[in-house]
C-alpha cells in the first residue's frame, strides 16, 4: 500500500526529487517557490547530498551546469522574473545536451509583477526563452500529486534523451496543499560515457564545450539536437481528455486552470451543453496531433489561461485554424472562477447555435 502524506506543492517536488536520485540542488529565493530551496537545505544534507544558494540566479544556472556535466542528478528552481534570469545558461546546458530537471513556479508579470499565480511564462518555456534553436521537454502538473509524480519521471526523462526538463507550475500549485501517494520506485540507472569524471576514471577525458568555430561541426550540433526533439516529439506526447468524444466546444487548459475548466465543464453539461476539455500536460511537446483529431469532430475551441493567450496560438496551429479559436484568461494573479468559465461557455453556445 502506498504511503499518504499531506504536502504543498512545493515540498512535492523535493521529496519527489530526493526520492529520484537528485543530490544536488543550486538555486536562490523567491516567492512563491521558496519552499523548495527552504526544504533542500534540510533535506539534502541528510542524505549525503550538496544544497547552495548561489549569489544570483545566473550563478545558480552555471553552477547546475557544471554539476549536470559530471553526469550526477541535479536541479535549480525559480519563479518567473528569477527564471529569466536563467535563460543563458539553459541554452548553455541544452546545447551540451546535460540532462538536469528545472523547475518554474510561475508569478504574474510581466516585470516583477505579483507573488500571485500566473501562466505568463508559456512563451518562454515553449518556444526556448534563451538564444538558438533548442526545446526544453516541459511538463504541466495540475495537481500536488503530478507534481510529485512528473517530478520524479522528469528525471528519469532527462537521463534517457539527455535534455534539460522543465516543470512548469505555478503560485497555486506550488502554495496548495494536498494528499500525495509517495511511490517509492529504483532511480532509472542511464550509462553516461559522455560525463566529465576527471583523469582518475578512464584513461581518455571528456570535454563538454558548446562554442565551435567549425561552422559545419556546429551545424550537425544542431541536427543532433533536432533528430533528439523529434524522438521527444514522437514518444513523449502527452494529454488528457475529458468528455471530448461528443463535445461541440471543447475547452483547452492547462495546470491550475485546467482544474477550474474542468468544473465549469461539469457545470455546463449538468445543463446540457456537450462541452469537453482536453488538457496539454506537455506543453512541449505540444498535443497538436491529439487537437486536430479533436477538431473534427467539435465545432469550436475555449482555451483558458492565467496570460492573455499565449497557448492559443498553439491550439490554432495544432488543428490548421480549421475551427473557431476563442479565449478567456486572467492576469495580474487573478484566477478565472468556474462560473465565469461557464457564462463564456453560454455566450458561445449562444452566439453559434446549441
Amino acid at each position: 500500500m502506498r504511503e499518504k502524506i499531506l504536502l504543498k506543492g512545493n515540498e512535492a517536488i523535493c521529496e519527489a526529487a530526493i526520492q529520484a536520485g537528485c543530490r544536488y540542488y543550486f538555486g536562490y529565493p523567491i516567492t512563491p517557490q521558496s519552499e523548495i530551496p527552504e526544504v533542500m537545505s534540510k533535506k539534502l544534507p541528510t542524505v549525503g547530498g550538496v544544497y547552495l544558494q548561489a549569489e544570483s540566479e545566473i550563478s545558480a544556472i552555471n553552477m547546475l551546469y557544471g554539476a549536470a556535466a559530471t553526469g550526477v542528478r541535479a536541479m535549480t528552481s525559480s519563479s518567473s522574473p528569477g527564471f529569466s534570469l536563467k535563460q543563458e545558461g539553459i541554452s548553455y546546458i541544452a546545447a551540451a545536451s546535460l540532462p538536469c530537471l528545472l523547475v518554474n513556479v510561475q508569478r504574474g508579470g510581466p516585470g516583477l509583477g505579483t507573488i500571485q499565480p500566473g501562466q505568463a511564462d508559456y512563451f518562454q518555456a515553449t518556444k526556448g526563452g534563451g538564444h538558438g534553436d533548442y526545446r526544453l521537454l516541459v511538463l504541466a502538473p495540475n495537481s500536488v500529486q503530478e507534481i510529485f509524480d512528473l517530478t520524479v519521471e522528469g528525471f528519469d526523462l532527462a537521463d534517457k534523451y539527455r535534455i534539460p526538463v522543465l516543470i512548469l507550475a505555478d503560485g497555486a500549485l506550488g502554495q496548495m496543499m494536498e494528499a500525495v501517494s509517495v511511490n517509492v520506485k529504483p532511480v532509472l540507472e542511464v550509462e553516461k560515457n559522455w560525463a566529465i569524471t576527471g583523469r582518475n576514471c578512464r584513461k581518455e577525458t571528456n570535454v563538454i564545450n558548446t562554442l565551435s568555430f567549425d561552422k559545419d561541426a556546429s551545424e550537425q550540433t544542431n541536427r543532433d539536437l533536432q533528430a533528439k526533439y523529434a524522438a521527444v516529439k514522437q514518444n513523449e506526447t502527452r494529454c488528457e481528455k475529458f468528455y471530448t468524444e461528443d463535445a461541440k466546444l471543447v475547452l483547452v487548459a492547462y495546470g491550475i486552470t485546467s482544474r477550474i475548466a474542468k468544473s465549469a465543464v461539469d457545470k455546463a453539461r449538468e445543463q446540457g451543453y456537450k462541452v469537453g476539455l482536453l488538457r496539454p500536460i506537455t506543453l512541449w511537446p505540444f498535443p497538436s496531433s491529439d487537437l486536430l483529431r479533436v477538431a473534427q469532430t467539435t465545432n469550436a475551441f475555449l482555451v483558458s489561461e492565467l496570460s492573455t493567450g499565449q497557448m492559443v496560438e498553439d491550439v490554432e496551429l495544432a488543428i490548421r485554424c480549421q475551427k473557431p479559436v476563442h479565449f478567456y484568461g486572467r492576469t495580474g494573479g487573478n484566477m478565472p472562477t468556474p462560473d465565469e468559465l461557464y457564462q463564456e461557455i453560454v455566450k458561445i453556445f449562444a452566439e453559434g447555435g446549441k
